[in-house]
């Protein structure tokens, strides 16, 4: 939430290929999501979910369609949000076999890991409805694919069935909300997207990754009294904590 125009730090890049030293590497990811019908009844909505490599990034993690921006991506594009638009959708082709029509993604947030994290990636998150046709991965980059509805996949991570990142925790906590997908598009079209700069912490209650808000955020002080935005990140059961 620190930053509002991420884009702006990568003006450079966006025109040459070039980005300033330090800076973490641009990246885009797309949510796929459809409805799931039970005896031809609405039972709510489902997400694409992959499994990633253990060898790469965030190997053997369950995460959504998505990867770094190349070159290619930048071409045409004016703005960042543009690059990471055409990323997005390249990626589910390449990760998952579905052509998904770049008009549809509606972006809903952006995410930067802490500081200390080896690899940065600055994130674009997008949510476009699935389109249709069966899902094909290489078992080379990605291993596994599955529709799972967000409660679904939430509770697995508890149980500890599957692994998760922060940023897909919160994204499938926001899905979870909502029982249609004309429900959730709607939303994400009238909703600015959401900036988050991770920080964890750890104190006396545990470790919890932490946004701006928080009242531990700037000092990453977790336990400072007041405002709280946080999720908490215990061994079993993780919480989300928010008043602001």
């Amino acid at each position: 939430m620190t930053n509002p125009t991420p884009e702006n730090r990568f003006a450079q890049w966006l025109q040459e290929g070039k980005r300033s030293e330090g800076e973490p590497i641009p990246a885009a990811t797309v949510i796929l999501v459809r409805e799931r019908f039970v005896n031809n009844e609405l039972a709510g909505i489902e997400t694409l979910m992959l499994r990633k490599n253990s060898k790469l990034a965030f190997g053997g993690m369950w995460v959504f369609p998505g990867g770094r921006i190349d070159d290619e991506d930048r071409e045409g594009a004016d703005t960042v949000v543009e690059a990471a638009r055409q990323a997005a959708t390249r990626e589910a082709y390449e990760e998952a076999g579905l052509k998904v029509d770049p008009a549809s993604l509606q972006w809903i947030s952006h995410w930067l890991p802490p500081s200390v994290t080896p690899k940065r990636f600055a994130t674009w998150f997008f949510v476009a409805p699935a389109p249709k046709g069966s899902v094909k991965i290489d078992d080379g980059e990605i291993h596994e694919s599955e529709w799972m509805s967000p409660v679904e996949a939430l509770a697995r991570r508890d149980e500890k069935i599957l692994e998760l990142a922060p940023p897909t925790w919160m994204t499938l906590h926001y899905l979870a909300q909502f029982s249609d997908l004309s429900e959730l598009m709607r939303d994400a079209e009238n909703q600015p997207p959401t900036f988050y700069e991770t920080r964890i912490a750890k104190g006396a209650q545990g470790i919890a990754a932490m946004w701006a808000g928080d009242a531990g955020y700037e000092r990453e002080e977790i336990d400072t009294p007041g405002a709280r935005h946080r999720l908490w990140l215990a061994d079993d059961v993780w919480t989300i904590e928010r008043s602001v």
